[in-house]
């Protein structure tokens, strides 16, 4: 019973957090009305790590973990989309890299490159993106050894994720949650996804049961 009970106040407490992180716009609805497909791109990372490397091994450490991040989101949302839980497509992340890749853009300087210069190119209505900012390599998983208090009280902080979604008409941000990385989010960039956008689910602007209730409180 007490197991049951600290469960529920850490999944309440999560939830809480969850919800104050999330900004959405408050034209979401008008600007996101025609949206179709949205194209999920490479995350950018800076990582901080203890060990010295060169680089060039940094900046492949760094490439790595953005298109975790992809991967990770692109097998949450097929997931779910099987389950006809959202109102748009997910462009398939291997056409989105292919695309980027013809049109000479890298990991390295698609920061350099605007939403709507993005949206176009790939032929899509949004661009879902994010930053990291990781003091451990997140896809080989989190650090195992900790205490019950470490895990409780949400210790051994590893960094930081946002994750946002831009329309690409306007290029205006829509829609951005953002989650501090530790014990508690997941042991590696898969669980980490999963968990965040379960606790966001009620909260992501796509969800059909979402809009449901929208619809409802209007009437």
């Amino acid at each position: 019973m007490k197991k049951l009970l600290v469960s529920m106040l850490l999944l309440c407490s999560f939830m809480v957090s969850a919800q104050k992180n999330i900004y959405e716009h408050k034209n979401f609805d008008r600007l996101s009305q025609d949206h179709k497909i949205l194209a999920i791109i490479p995350f950018l990372t800076n990582l901080d790590l203890k060990h010295d490397m060169s680089k060039n091994d940094l900046e492949l450490l760094k490439e790595k973990e953005g298109y975790a991040v992809q991967n990770a989101l692109e097998t949450y949302f097929s997931k779910r989309k099987s389950k006809k839980k959202f109102s748009v497509e997910f462009q398939n992340t291997k056409n989105t890299n292919a695309i980027l890749a013809q049109n000479n853009i890298t990991y390295e300087d698609i920061d350099v490159y605007t939403v709507k210069q993005l949206s176009e190119i790939l032929g899509v209505d949004g661009i879902i993106s994010g930053n990291m900012d990781l003091n451990i390599l997140l896809s080989n998983g989190v650090p195992t050894e900790s205490s019950f208090m470490d895990y409780f009280l949400g210790d051994s902080n590893y960094g930081r994720i946002g994750i946002k979604i831009s329309d690409g008409n306007t290029g205006k941000l829509l829609w951005k949650y953002e989650k501090k990385i530790n014990k508690k989010t997941g042991k590696n960039t898969y669980d980490l996804i999963d968990r965040m956008m379960k606790l966001a689910t009620r909260k992501f602007p796509y969800d059909r049961e979402k809009k449901k209730g929208k619809n409802k409180n209007k009437n």
